[in-house]
């Protein structure tokens, strides 16, 4: 009976975590990978996968702690253009509609490099 108890227990909290993290919501980056080196020529491409959760309504994207526009699709990509020389961080927060961050987010650093 013990074992029986143990198995169910187990298997709710299994079942419940998918649950748990569509609710919350999630953001991934492919492109550009974190560490990834580019010219000052290069035009860096941003692809991403959101599920803004239950909290979510859109999401904003960030270079170097600053807002550069929303997106407003799930699942794509993003042309950034050229960046100046130098470290930057890109990130993807998702937000609600009064465009504060509600915390899945994602960043990832590269650098431009002369």
């Amino acid at each position: 009976m013990r074992k029986f108890q143990a198995l169910a227990a187990s298997l709710a909290f299994t079942c419940s975590i998918p649950l748990a993290l569509a609710a919350e919501g999630t953001v991934a980056i492919s492109s550009p990978t974190e560490g990834a080196k580019f010219s000052p020529q290069t035009d860096i491409e941003l692809v991403y996968d959101i599920t803004l959760g239950d909290k979510g309504d859109h999401t904003h994207l960030y270079i170097d702690e600053k807002e550069i526009l929303t997106l407003r699709n799930l699942k794509g990509s993003q042309s950034l253009g050229t960046l100046a020389a130098g470290k930057h961080e890109i990130c993807v927060k998702v937000v609600n509609k009064a465009h504060t961050p509600i915390g899945p987010q994602k960043c990832v650093n590269v650098s431009v490099e002369a």
